[in-house]
Order: structure tokens, then sequence, then C-alpha cells
């Protein structure tokens, strides 16, 4: 008996000293999220744009999001560090609009004219792909980071705005 009480003690004991198996892993979107935490009040990186550049970043992290030429998208706009744009529908020919910001090297977007008024949010939830840019001169690139972790790059030349 004595024997006994003891085994299942020890056994007790070593299985306290586990891994915990009840937290789920987290997802590789969840992962460059907490790698550079961004949230509406916090820029994770010090970087100052100017209205410019805003546009110039905001017009290239949506064209690649959508997959447009970056030419095809276009300013509607500016109301203070959030870009208005908009771009032709690929299917019928209407409008998409969208608004975009940037935290630090994160550009996050919203849409403004989804059928359902939950759809028109900001996309920097965990399940939403993560995208980052770096400017350099006219060169833009774009890095994104989807879900399931794969990585897409694309850098578009997109000269600064004169005047």
């Amino acid at each position: 008996m004595r024997l006994t009480a003891v085994s299942m003690l020890a056994l007790l004991t070593l299985a306290a000293c586990g891994e915990r198996t009840d937290v789920p892993a987290s997802t590789p979107a969840e992962k460059v999220s907490a790698a550079n935490p961004a949230s509406d009040g916090q820029a994770s990186v010090p970087v100052v744009l100017t209205a410019p550049e805003l546009r110039r970043v905001c017009r290239a992290g949506l064209a690649a999001i959508h997959g447009q030429d970056v030419l095809a998208i276009e300013v509607d706009g500016l109301e203070g560090q959030v870009v208005n744009l908009s771009w032709r529908a690929p299917v019928d020919g209407g409008r998409r609009r969208g608004q975009c910001r940037v935290d630090g090297d994160l550009v996050t977007w919203k849409p403004v004219d989804a059928p359902t008024p939950e759809s028109n949010r900001w996309m920097n939830q965990s399940g939403d792909p993560v995208t980052r840019f770096v400017l350099d001169g006219d060169a833009i690139t774009i890095n994104t980071t989807l879900p399931d972790g794969t990585t897409a790059s694309q850098t578009v030349d997109l000269p600064a705005e004169r005047g």
C-alpha cells in the first residue's frame, strides 16, 4: 500500500513538470505580430514618414495586398495619418475603396465599402496577413506574411511626388 502511494505521488509530481498541452500554438501571423507588437496607439519602429512618403507607402502596400499595379491605386485624400485610396474593381469594373495607415514599418488597411459593417475593420487581428515595408529612395519593398506562415516580397519603383 505504501509503495503504491509513493508511486502515485511520484507520478503526479512528474506529470506536473511536463509541458502544458492545453495552450494552443501561436499562428505564424501571431508570431510575426508578437515580434513587433504594434497597436493603434504605438508605433513599433520610430519611422516618421512625410505626407508624400505615407501616400507612396500606402499605394505600394495596397497594390501588393490586392494584387494590383501600383499605378492603378489612386490616392483620394489624406486625413491626418490615414490615407484614403481607391482602385478599379477587377471583376465588375466598379471602384474599391480602402484606408491605410502606417505604424512603424507595419502597413495596416481597412476596406470602407465592404458589404457588412463588421467587414469594414482594420486588418490587424491575429488571423490577418502582416504587411511591412522598406522605403529606399524611389524603391518600396512590401513584405507580407500570411497567417499560414507563407511570405511574399514585392519591390516597386514609385518616384517621390514632386512639388
